[in-house]
């Protein structure tokens, strides 16, 4: 058993410390990051705990530790995404300039949170007076019950999508031409979204810049306005190549900032949710760019194989020099043009037929006497031997866990929160880590429940989760057997694009579709991302990598006007190349 822990710990921590270090942006706070990467961690270790859990239950050798470490690993999870984290949440979203003031922030935004959450804990109270129950494994039933019920139900929803779009998506990205037509539709819309951020930017700059130069210094408000200055100068200085735009207009309400204490909290809080928001819309933009230009070095090195002599030619670096250069760049051919799409179809194909399985075993759970899980049969059949029992548990567990993952970042891409390599802000952080904690639970005990470990034998954490039968009787385990057949309809539904042809027959639902919105990316390059990429291309032959590197990050030096006439939408293109 500790062979598997030995091997599997220190890769979750550093895993864990790797993502933060990709992802946290540059002004995120160390407790925010301690926070965080706790949560995943705890998080993650529910998929080392379930491999140990079946083994140990295999052998017959349940030991006190892996009960330990469940409820180390659960109550850790429970109380950070339903209590610390929005707290924390709230305490970075204001933007008061004490510590008090800004866990006063927290507590007002959340209140209705809190408000639901104890109404649905005084009910439980209720309802266990009711039943007669015992208080101390009641109250902690009915609390693993409403956890469990959520993360169950909505993560069903969640699973299905991602046992379909997953392996859907990857197929789809191994087709170059489709992927380069994706690509120009992302650059387009990426670049619309990073002039507005940028203009919303030197708005806001503008006002914090009025508002100082008109405030005394003997004015009471004036150390509240140091502070803003001060963060404005800091991300000034960060960012050294960004310059402020001229004419920009400003609101009638715009310079009412300077009444009060809560308003220039406000306007603090403008101003970070600004620098956010265009920091991660130019991080978007640059990947997106790049992603495109690779692609178009890659489709066009295997167009000329024969004449580039089966060495790859990029025209984003330097060429290689020597031997090894000549080696290298054949190697990186052969991957690039050769191996790489053909492996994601491969790819593809498999975990698509482990969806499959994952969709069988869950029809499969009720309690008719015929269990159909694949995981079941393979766990069964290497028997005690532990490598083997914990690998072939560890596999579909994690792709679980990325499944239903891997939509809460579809969505929150559409709303207000998403993963932006470098720039990834405090709340945005904290919002996934939420996520990700309310829904490990659910995801390794929906898992137990397709391992069929023969007879009434439960691991561990099922006796712990039994509690809930107990407590709340609908929502034990009769009721996490019925919920998976909802979630195999779902899945087949989105398989099928079901939701895709609704949201046409209602059109004006249209902002919805989130899952089916690179459909509409498959009709055409768009002109406005081919040209903006064409622009990058010639910066590159004038320039070279390194000064497009650098201008990429200022949207290759121009700023993108957005005209909107006769309904329709014209990009125009003003180079405004910097001094």
């Amino acid at each position: 058993m500790w062979v598997f822990y030995l091997i599997a710990l220190p890769l979750t921590v550093g895993m864990v410390a790797a993502t933060l270090r990709y992802f946290a942006g540059p002004a995120v706070p160390l407790h925010v990051l301690a926070t965080v990467g706790y949560a995943w961690l705890c998080s993650l270790s529910f998929v080392i705990l379930v491999p140990t859990d079946i083994y140990t239950t295999i052998t017959g050798n349940q030991k006190g530790d892996v009960g330990f470490f469940w409820s180390w690993s659960y109550w850790s999870t429970f109380v950070l995404a339903w209590a610390i984290i929005p707290t924390i949440k709230g305490y970075e979203d204001a933007g008061d300039f004490t510590v008090k003031e800004r866990l006063k922030t927290s507590i007002r935004a959340n209140l209705l949170y809190y408000e639901i959450v104890g109404s649905i804990g005084f009910f439980g109270i209720v309802l266990i007076i009711i039943m007669h129950h015992d208080w101390g494994g009641a109250i902690l039933g009915f609390a693993m019950a409403c956890s469990n019920t959520f993360g169950l139900v909505t993560g069903a929803f969640l699973l299905g999508f991602g046992l379909s779009e997953i392996p859907k998506d990857i197929w789809r990205n191994a087709d170059w031409t489709r992927r380069q037509k994706i690509l120009s539709h992302m650059v387009a819309k990426m670049t619309v979204k990073l002039d507005n951020a940028r203009q919303e930017y030197c708005n806001t700059i503008t006002v914090v810049q009025a508002t100082s130069k008109q405030m005394s210094k003997r004015d009471p408000l004036r150390p509240f306005m140091d502070i803003i200055d001060n963060m404005l100068a800091q991300m000034l200085r960060d960012d050294p190549l960004f310059k402020l735009s001229g004419g920009n207009k400003l609101a009638e309400n715009d310079m009412d900032y300077d009444t009060d204490e809560k308003t220039m909290a406000a306007l603090r809080r403008r101003l970070r949710i600004a620098h956010e928001e265009y920091c991660r819309s130019k991080s978007k933009y640059t990947t997106s760019v790049m992603e495109a230009l690779e692609l178009e070095d890659t489709v066009t090195n295997y167009e000329q194989h024969d004449a580039d002599g089966w060495k790859y030619v990029s025209d984003l670096r330097e060429s290689r020099s020597g031997t090894l250069g000549s080696f290298l760049d054949h190697i990186e051919f052969i991957w690039r043009c050769i191996l790489l799409n053909r492996l994601l179809k491969v790819l593809s194909v498999l975990l698509g037929c482990i969806s499959a399985a994952i969709l069988l075993a869950e029809a499969t759970l009720l309690p008719t006497g015929v269990h159909l899980s694949l995981f079941s049969v393979l766990i069964n059949a290497v028997g005690k031997q532990e490598i083997l029992v914990q690998v072939v548990a560890f596999a579909p567990l994690m792709y679980m866990c990325i499944c239903t993952y891997y939509p809460l970042f579809r969505i929150g891409m559409m709303l207000v929160y998403s993963l932006t390599p470098g720039q990834t802000s405090s709340v945005s952080l904290l919002m996934i880590c939420s996520m990700v904690a309310r829904y490990a639970p659910a995801i390794s005990y929906n898992f137990l429940n397709l391992v069929h470990l023969g007879g009434d034998v439960r691991t561990t954490f099922e006796k712990r989760m039994g509690s809930i039968d107990d407590a709340v009787p609908f929502f034990g385990r009769n009721f996490n057997r019925i919920y998976p057949l909802i979630m195999v309809v779902y899945t087949i539904l989105v398989a099928g694009n079901f939701f895709g042809y609704l949201f046409e027959i209602f059109g004006s639902w249209k902002r919805f579709k989130f899952w089916t919105e690179e459909e509409e990316d498959t009709n055409g390059f768009d002109p406005s991302g081919v040209m903006i990429l064409q622009k990058g291309k010639l910066l590159i032959y004038l320039d070279g990598y390194l000064f497009f590197h650098s201008t990429v990050h200022m949207c290759f030096s121009f700023s993108c006007r957005l005209i909107l006439r006769d309904f329709s939408t014209v990009f125009l293109l003003q180079m405004d190349f910097l001094n």
